[in-house]
């Protein structure tokens, strides 16, 4: 490195040092802002209908923040949240969203909190989440809708901001995903019928168009819902049908009456 400046050097050095605002924090802090905590209100209002008729005892949060939990009113009774890294003062369990530490169907419901879209690997972490919940278990997804506003001001905004910068996966491809993975796709709702800027006053009047949005479940809103469940294995054993065998045609000798009589 003789030949380098300080400042080159300096600038190599920030490089292999972890980001100073991962991601997964940045969207911690737009969920604090006036469009982020609308955004929250309405998917609470999506899952509210379908949270209440969870049964179960387990219920897993896979998201990019563990400070916004949305399974706090279910009534299953054991709620799961972890971090999705480790930081200081981390209060939750630190696990990979895409290596949870968890037994195969050992979950009763599972929701994916917008970690499709910022994770590594989109169809590995859905796959892990396949995995963990149990058969006849619930999955549900929460994402953003490119085919929207939301994904108008992406195309327009800068790919270093949050959460514009994150991959916004269409819904259907969500659902042919879960088909993959043996899900049966119940319903797809949608919310975030608004425009998505960050003023608290023009957010306040939205209140009309999200109710209307969502009462005729229009396909525009920046959010989606989409609720599955995972097939159950059937216990029945399928038996294979043997085609008979075919006889044989041989020739049988000739033989004489024999009259038999029993004493």
């Amino acid at each position: 490195m003789s030949g380098q400046s300080k400042f080159q050097i300096r600038r190599k050095l920030l490089k292999a040092l972890p980001e100073a605002n991962p991601p997964q924090q940045e969207l911690a802090e737009w969920f604090a802002s006036a469009l982020g905590q609308r955004a929250l209100e309405s998917e609470r209002l999506l899952l509210a209908p379908v949270l209440e008729r969870l049964f179960g005892y387990h219920i897993l949060q896979i998201g990019c923040s563990e400070h916004h939990s949305l399974i706090s009113d279910s009534p299953v009774g054991h709620k799961i949240i972890f971090a999705p890294r480790f930081y200081p003062g981390v209060r939750q369990a630190v696990a990979s969203n895409e290596e949870l530490p968890l037994p195969s169907d050992s979950m009763d419901a599972v929701l994916i909190h917008h970690a499709l879209e910022f994770g590594d690997s989109s169809h590995k972490l859905l796959r892990e989440a396949a995995r963990v919940l149990r058969p006849g278990g619930r999955l549900m997804v929460l994402g953003f809708n490119p085919v929207s506003a939301w994904g108008i001001r992406k195309l327009f905004s800068r790919h270093t901001e949050v959460p514009w910068r994150a991959r916004f996966i269409a819904n259907h491809r969500v659902t042919d995903w879960l088909r993959l993975l043996d899900h049966y796709v119940e319903s797809t709702a949608f919310a975030g019928h608004y425009l998505p800027l960050n003023y608290a006053g023009l957010l306040k009047r939205a209140d009309n168009w999200e109710r209307f949005g969502i009462k005729l479940n229009l396909p525009f809103g920046g959010i989606y819902f989409v609720l599955s469940t995972k097939q159950v294995a059937p216990l029945t054993p399928v038996v294979p049908r043997w085609r008979p065998l075919r006889t044989p045609a041989t020739a049988l000798p000739a033989t004489e009456n024999v009259r038999a009589r029993i004493h």
